[in-house]
């Protein structure tokens, strides 16, 4: 699925049609622009919330036809998480590539139901897991015939409720021989640091994006929000929309003094 730098975005939970569509146009435009391929991603259902009584999504049935809206409207794939082996089926008729989350990397069912689609999976390291131990979950997705895979890096525990990027870890898991892919809006978080929410540092997204693409990833992810202040799920690590483009622009002219 990746022939070239790709960026996978779009709000950390599905919200209301006026703002997914409107952050799904942004990044179709975007895609033109900077001939960027641009998958747009968003949860259906967030089950590893802080709080219980946190917005968790729209759910599957919903969420699947604000996919095909997306898809119908923009032209652009689509990629949503899944967390149940029982999702992998129905959600592989709609999107086009299936995300497994961090702390779920290492569930077999899990990645063997997702294989089993025959749609690319992508796999978010767990934050608990050095690069070096992917190749594990590479092979289990490999026993299912499935080959089509990408690995991404989403910062490491360190300490409480903080995390750390290790560059290393791009061109350490770009081993398996599979697209790696950094994630700079997770990895910018204080998990549970806000006590009943995830906190974060919004501000150094720009730098750890920039240093990944130096360090040669494949892909960026980000998590965008035309109000970050206002977003449902993670807004201290949601990259507000407007300021997408310029972190771009950066973005592209570094993967170009590199490549």
């Amino acid at each position: 699925m990746f022939h070239s730098f790709t960026l996978i975005a779009g709000p950390c939970v599905l919200e209301n049609d006026e703002v997914n569509l409107e952050i799904a146009q942004a990044l179709a435009t975007w895609s033109d622009t900077f001939g960027l391929p641009v998958i747009f991603k968003g949860s259906f259902d967030k089950a590893n919330r802080t709080s219980i009584q946190s917005f968790r999504g729209q759910g599957l049935e919903e969420g699947l036809r604000i996919f095909e809206e997306v898809k119908t409207s923009f032209n652009i794939p689509v990629t949503t998480d899944i967390h149940l082996p029982e999702h992998a089926k129905a959600v592989s008729q709609v999107v086009d590539l299936l995300q497994i989350p961090a702390f779920l990397c290492r569930q077999t069912d899990l990645l063997i139901a997702a294989g089993e689609t025959g749609k690319p999976v992508n796999v978010k390291k767990g934050q608990f897991l050095p690069p070096w131990k992917v190749s594990s979950i590479v092979l289990k997705l490999e026993e299912t015939g499935n080959t089509d895979i990408l690995l991404t890096e989403r910062g490491t525990t360190f300490g409480y409720e903080s995390l750390v990027s290790d560059m290393r870890s791009i061109p350490i898991m770009k081993k398996t021989g599979y697209p790696v892919v950094f994630d700079a809006t997770h990895s910018a978080q204080n998990p549970g640091m806000k006590g009943g929410k995830t906190g974060g540092l919004r501000e150094y997204i720009p730098t750890l994006a920039k240093a990944a693409v130096a360090a040669g990833c494949d892909g960026l992810f980000l998590e965008v929000h035309d109000n970050v202040e206002e977003a449902k799920s993670d807004a201290d690590t949601q990259w507000p929309l407007d300021q997408l483009e310029s972190l771009l622009r950066s973005v592209k002219a570094i993967r170009e003094a590199f490549i």
